[in-house]
This record gives structure tokens, C-alpha cells and sequence, in this order.
């Protein structure tokens, strides 16, 4: 079971924080957004010097990671794990893949997949989730 997140928290502030990850990967973001710091941190809703003290060491808060993450378009997690937080269960995002279909769903979706009109292959794919409504739900 998770830690409660006062507890989560406390225990995080206690442990030695390694900047470089999450430095890296915030530089990465700039770069993509082509942002300078004061004008992530505003876009982010932050104060103006938010993004220049993680990027000279300081260790964000929980909220400053989500807010930020929000901005770029990553998931908090990624974020909140790279400046040492626990992340959190309400982000946690579950990508369906193909290895968890039942055999006979993913030899449908790999023959819908083959359609090369991507028009006709949405029109397919509408089509059997129509049927299935009527049958199954």
C-alpha cells in the first residue's frame, strides 16, 4: 500500500536529491518548446524563476513538477520520479497493448490495421463498435 502523501513527502525532503536527471530532461523540454526559463515557468503558471532554480540544483515541489509536466505535455510522473517524489497512483496511465488481447481482438485490429484508407479504416472501425454496443452492452 502507498505512503500517505504528507508522509510520502517527508520522507522525500530527507533523502539526498541528484538534480542531473531531471535537469537533463527539463533542458530537453526547453529545447522542444524553444522557451527560455522565465517564459516556461509563466506558461506553467509558476513564478518567474521556478524553472532557473531546478536548473540550478533546487529540488521542485510536488506542484511545481505537475504544473510543469502539464505545460510540456508529459506525464507528472515522470517529473515527480525524476525529482525524487513518489509518484502518484492518479497519474498512473494504462496504455492497452497488444500483448493483452485476446488472440482473436488482435487479429481483428491487425486486418483493420491493413486497411490503407485511413477514412475507410475509421468507417470499419466505427462499424464494429457500433455492433458491439448492440449486441454487448
Amino acid at each position: 500500500m502507498a505512503l500517505p502523501i504528507a508522509k510520502a513527502r517527508r520522507l522525500t525532503r530527507q533523502k539526498d536529491f541528484d538534480p542531473m536527471p531531471l535537469i537533463n530532461r527539463l533542458r530537453e523540454l526547453l529545447a522542444a518548446t524553444k522557451d527560455s526559463y522565465r517564459e516556461a515557468s509563466l506558461k506553467a503558471g509558476l513564478d518567474h524563476q521556478a524553472v532557473r532554480r531546478i536548473l540550478e540544483g533546487q529540488r521542485p515541489a510536488m506542484h511545481v513538477c505537475i504544473l510543469l509536466a502539464d505545460y510540456f505535455n508529459v506525464n507528472p510522473n515522470e517529473l515527480l520520479f525524476l525529482a525524487d517524489w513518489t509518484p502518484l497512483r492518479a497519474f498512473e496511465i494504462y496504455e492497452p497493448r497488444a500483448e493483452h488481447l485476446p488472440p482473436e481482438a488482435l487479429e481483428v485490429a491487425l486486418d483493420i490495421a491493413k486497411i490503407p484508407d485511413a477514412d475507410t479504416r475509421r468507417q470499419v472501425a466505427d462499424a464494429i463498435r457500433i455492433l458491439l454496443k448492440k449486441y454487448f452492452a
